[in-house]
């Protein structure tokens, strides 16, 4: 009998050489994910020797994508999305209008029609958001507030990039001349109305229904002890909401997989759910970055080298430079547009789509698709190297510039205390830094215990609630020393760190024993080795929590006093 064996080999090859790669690209000490892009080269079509599925490689890293958007929505909640709406919303748009029109202006130089124009614009514009959350994973700045501005950005421009893909079929005949303005005008209207409509149908039902659908699934799947039938319900789940919304809502599969993410976050088994499937995210990303490399025709570098680097320029160093300038002008620090910056110097999965939808409407060229191609493999390889950028980036900056500095320090509103400040929360007060789930939580206990304190909050939002409220609190990151004089830190008694950006919590730390050397410091931490490291490496002063270790703490206690014999 004759066996097609070729899902099982092009899984089989896409991993062996994405672990060989990926290992050497770890003994130089780059992103493993480079070695992925290289290992799908080298079993593209484009290179000799074994050439792999492609078709099956594409839809596996679909299943990668779902995933991944899927374990975002376990950690991003719909009040995350909407507390970041004031930046993201607008911020995207314009973003993507200046990026496509970039892409225009460069395509017009090559004599492309101006609807090709449009469409490899568009392709450049929007950035991948599985690149991004490697990223901002790698890095431990998920859920930090710069990290849930960067995701939802690239959120909205997921949507508008979902809007773009159903109106290109209406768009064709205008773009490229064959229909009447009027009937052309009419349909993009009608398609309009309908993907409106099908977005919002399919955000309504996920609202409604999936909100006490979903959380009751897992309960009830844990209940019945099975490690296995939980793990098969979160991938089920995932895959089979995304699945659902394209096929009745028109909507990515991406974008079904975060809403289900998000509407299952509401469940106490979240976490559980994001471990469980952290291993299949993991494993189908690296087919993702393969099937991308899959794509890439070498020959373009030779062939085209002054077009690709254009192309490069537009994605790393155009979109960034519009995204700073974007975020500064909402009158965000320097540090957030240097991270949004860099989460959008790249671009990824919605782009491949874009270029091929735009090749099979005979809105662009193969060469187009190519050059999308040849930017989306270079700047995925570069863009660790760009996040890794941000720090000494800024530094420079700040020392270059006084108008730097003065972005640094942001002259925000709520960046310090109103003058009306009463006293009590100037001497002796605490100081909390994060007003999340841990960080309110703390704050009701303070408040019930008649403590005075400051919150230090990044998301300037939920400042501006708390000062309505009368709360003294400051807008930053209270890993700049600012914003830590502002809460008057040399004046407190506390401080309490309840954020999860673990990437500054020392810093945070430092600064404040600077300000004020015998200062209590009490820090949550979300990292087994972050709170070991911590543990180590800080003074008699600090108190660390690990949220696993205070949970088990708290149960032990309990289960201890039930217990305990009457004397």
């Amino acid at each position: 009998m004759d066996h097609n064996l070729s899902l099982i080999t092009t899984i089989a090859v896409a991993f062996a050489l994405a672990l060989v790669f990926g290992l050497i690209a770890e003994k130089l000490k780059l992103p493993a994910l480079i070695g992925y892009l290289l290992a799908g080269i080298m079993i593209g079509p484009a290179t000799p020797g074994f050439v792999a599925d492609l078709e099956i490689a594409s839809q596996l890293s679909e299943i990668g994508v779902m995933l991944l958007m899927f374990g975002v929505g376990l950690h991003f909640s719909v009040q995350d999305l909407l507390s970041v709406k004031r930046i993201a919303l607008p911020g995207a748009l314009a973003q993507m209008t200046l990026a496509t029109l970039l892409g225009m202006l460069v395509a017009w130089s090559w004599h492309w029609s101006w609807g090709e124009g449009l469409v490899f614009g568009l392709s450049l514009s929007c950035a991948s958001t599985v690149v991004l959350l490697k990223a901002l994973e790698s890095r431990r700045i998920l859920e930090s507030m710069n990290g849930k501005i960067a995701v939802g950005w690239l959120v909205v421009e997921d949507m508008v990039t979902v809007l773009v893909l159903v109106l290109m079929p209406a768009l064709a005949g205008v773009l490229g001349g064959s229909q009447s303005e009027a009937t052309s005008v009419a349909a993009i209207w009608q398609t309009i109305g309908m993907t409106l409509l099908e977005v919002t149908g399919f955000i309504a039902i996920m609202l409604v229904v999936g909100k006490r659908v979903l959380p009751w699934l897992l309960w009830y799947v844990a209940g019945t002890g099975s490690r296995e039938l939980f793990t098969l319900t979160v991938i089920a789940v995932a895959i089979g909401v995304a699945f659902f919304a394209s096929t009745l809502f028109n909507v990515s599969f991406a974008l079904g997989a975060f809403f289900a993410g998000m509407i299952m976050r509401e469940s106490e088994y979240s976490h559980r759910a994001a471990e469980d499937s952290l291993p299949f995210r993991d494993a189908f990303a690296v087919l993702f970055f393969v099937s991308v490399g899959m794509l890439f025709d070498p020959s373009i570098l030779i062939k085209q080298p002054v077009q690709v680097l254009s192309v490069v320029a537009i994605i790393i160093l155009g979109k960034s430079l519009a995204a700073v300038a974007i975020v500064l002008a909402l009158r965000y620090p320097l540090n957030t547009a240097l991270t949004v910056a860099a989460s959008l110097g790249q671009i990824g999965e919605f782009s491949f789509i874009l270029a091929g939808l735009g090749v099979s409407l005979n809105l662009m060229s193969p060469d187009g698709m190519s050059l999308v191609l040849a930017g989306a493999l270079i700047s995925i390889a570069l863009n660790p190297l760009v996040f890794a950028s941000i720090k000494p980036l800024a530094n420079w900056v700040v020392s270059k510039s006084d108008l730097a500095r003065q972005f640094s320090l942001r002259m925000d509103p709520y960046g310090e205390l109103p003058m009306t400040t009463e006293r009590k929360f100037l001497e002796g007060q605490v100081v909390l830094v994060g007003y999340g789930r841990v960080g309110k939580r703390i704050a009701q206990s303070l408040t019930a215990a008649a403590i005075p304190y400051v919150v230090a909050e990044q998301n300037r939002e939920v400042v501006e609630k708390l000062r309505k409220q009368g709360q003294p609190a400051v807008s930053g990151n209270a890993a700049d020393p600012m914003v830590l004089i502002q809460a008057h830190i040399a004046n407190a008694s506390l401080l309490i760190i309840a954020t999860p950006d673990a990437m500054n919590i020392r810093k945070m730390v430092e600064i404040a024993k600077q300000l004020k050397p015998d200062i209590e410091v009490v820090i949550r931490t979300h990292h087994e080795d972050e709170y070991l490291r911590l543990q180590k490496e800080l003074g008699e002063t600090e108190a660390v929590f690990f949220g696993e270790e205070e949970l088990a703490k708290g149960m032990s206690a309990h289960v201890l006093r039930r217990f305990e014999r009457p004397h």
